[in-house]
């Protein structure tokens, strides 16, 4: 079995790099979420053949890609998907917003989770319909995110929405949703008539000491009788996302129509010839291994994190990283925003964050731990010298 080296650091300054080549030289970039490793090599090898056949002209997107989509999800997740049910197009967020353009009418309410997801804001308003952001309940205590079901009920009955979007897992808390509580909420969508969109981009991160695995919403949807779409990509788990390229999955025939028919307005209908490779080469055994490894990589720099923070810093909650990379920082106790704190530890320590208030969530810092041990080692040390002088 090959061993994969994620301590080598990858110089990713001048290489046109959105996370690296904005920042100031000697800041440590940990806001953005893709990754600071280099991608599994079974996809730059696909890649390379590619290239070297040195014409990129207009595609075609083989049949091979939805087989590889098939085989991934049963492999991987255990859902059986319909070779019909598939979509593809440029990205998640275009997938979003044209599921969003297609499935809702101007003026309808999209709910969604506090915090979310920045681009979710977007998609919405870009769409013409209304967020209703229904917030999750935060326990400084026991450092978690939970639904109270009750008042989700009354909020859709209030609001009527007409779509839910729901990140699973969730960006930026982390968690990693339970089959009840997907139960519930598929329960409560059919109760109410609301449809069902999941973000499952983050599924393949799922922290190894959770003890159970990530559940795709569509099979507990199916049997709650709920009306949903998913909407996933290689993007995150393979870091990809400059190659542009997304799948949508819904059973239904008309709802299928109308995304359709969004995707073609919003000109997102085209996709790159080295995106489906990269999916196609991404999601085989030998993918799957170095994705295995980096999760192990990227959880032990989570624990080595979370762990030196405990030590300095106790009365600084971190939400429970049960999925993604993104570690949810509490600081608002601290007498600053966490805009303010974001701002100062650019400024003061070379250190960029990203702001609670960027998620609806003020008084938290989102971390990505998505680097090198050695790097994310540094920016603790510098998170924790900002804090000895504040705290």
């Amino acid at each position: 079995m090959m061993r994969y080296n994620f301590d080598q650091l990858v110089e990713r300054r001048g290489s046109d790099c959105a996370k690296w080549d904005v920042a100031a030289e000697g800041v440590l970039p940990l806001w953005v979420a893709d990754m600071d490793f280099q991608t599994a090599p079974c996809i730059i090898e696909a890649l390379r053949r590619r290239v070297e056949h040195g014409v990129f002209g207009y595609t075609l997107v083989p049949e091979t890609f939805y087989e590889r989509i098939i085989w991934w999800n049963s492999h991987r997740h255990g859902w059986s998907i319909d070779r019909t049910w598939i979509q593809y197009t440029s990205g998640v967020v275009p997938a979003i917003s044209a599921i969003i353009k297609g499935l809702c009418q101007p003026g309808d309410g999209v709910l969604t989770f506090m915090p979310a997801y920045n681009c979710f804001f977007s998609s919405i308003r870009n769409n013409k319909c209304h967020l209703v952001d229904f917030p999750l309940t935060w326990s400084p205590a026991d450092e978690r995110y939970t639904v109270d079901f009750n008042a989700l009920e009354r909020t859709l009955a209030k609001e009527r929405p007409s779509l839910f979007l729901l990140c699973n897992p969730h960006n930026p808390s982390g968690r990693v949703w339970t089959e009840e509580e997907l139960t519930r909420m598929a329960s409560l969508c059919r109760e109410h008539g609301v449809i069902v969109l999941s973000d499952e981009i983050h599924c393949e991160f799922v922290n190894p000491d959770l003890g159970r695995p990530f559940l795709p919403f569509a099979p507990i949807a199916e049997k709650a009788g709920c009306q949903w779409v998913v909407t996933n990509a290689p993007n995150k788990a393979f870091n990809t996302a400059g190659l542009q390229i997304s799948y949508i999955i819904c059973p239904d025939a008309a709802f299928r129509q109308r995304i359709d028919r969004a995707i073609n307005d919003n000109e997102v209908c085209d996709v790159n010839p080295f995106s489906f490779l990269a999916l196609q080469a991404a999601y085989t055994s030998e993918g799957e291994e170095w994705l295995r490894q980096l999760i192990a990589y990227i959880y032990d720099g989570y624990r080595q994190f979370r762990n030196t923070m405990k030590a300095a810093c106790p009365q600084l909650p971190i939400a429970h990283l049960e999925g993604t990379y993104l570690a949810w920082v509490d600081t608002s106790s601290l007498p600053f925003t966490s805009q303010q704190l974001a701002d100062r530890l650019l400024t003061e320590q070379a250190l960029w964050l990203n702001p609670g208030e960027l998620y609806g969530e003020p008084g938290f810092l989102r971390i990505n731990l998505a680097t090198q041990h050695a790097r994310l080692t540094e920016a603790t040390r510098r998170l924790l010298q900002f804090f000895s002088k504040t705290l």
